[in-house]
């Protein structure tokens, strides 16, 4: 870090701690030349997300609206609104950990309707519903059919 009264490029850090926001870290140094004292404030860097949408346009990733998509999926189920921040925050992380800055929207629906499933059943149903288009009934009893398979499988592993 450059020191601002004699330019020398080398200082030490004397105290860290994060700002109220807890967005920043503010750090106390020290010039190793002048011996002179300054602040400097960290800010963690992240890299925005891309989302990559069906007719090949682009727009960044907006947690918001993901959100909005899982609260209409639940709306009059018991979901508290906690669990399905906590599922947004997961799905975010899971993005950011892949290290691809382009995300195709079809793999956040894909995470979003994982979480749905274990979250509430009825509520992946609605999304999948309308994530999917089901152009048909066929269609959509095979998601059930393939729902109804999973818990079957789920209460007889509990069982054994």
């Amino acid at each position: 870090m450059k020191c601002p009264y004699c330019g020398y490029v080398e200082s030490k850090v004397i105290d860290s701690r994060p700002t109220d926001e807890s967005e920043r870290i503010r750090r106390r140094r020290e010039c190793l030349k002048c011996e002179r004292r300054f602040t400097t404030y960290e800010v963690i860097e992240t890299t925005p997300l891309v989302v990559i949408k069906k007719d090949k346009s682009r727009e960044g990733f907006d947690s918001g609206k993901l959100l909005a998509g899982l609260v209409r999926a639940c709306e009059k189920r018991p979901v508290p609104l906690g669990i399905l921040e906590d599922a947004v925050r997961d799905i975010e992380m899971m993005l950011h950990n892949s290290l691809d800055k382009e995300v195709p929207s079809y793999r956040i629906g894909e995470l979003a309707m994982e979480k749905l499933r274990a979250i509430d059943e009825v509520a992946y149903v609605r999304f999948a519903s309308v994530y999917r288009q089901f152009k048909d009934i066929d269609s959509f009893m095979k998601e059930l059919q393939s729902l109804l398979e999973a818990r079957a499988g789920r209460q007889e592993q509990e069982t054994n």
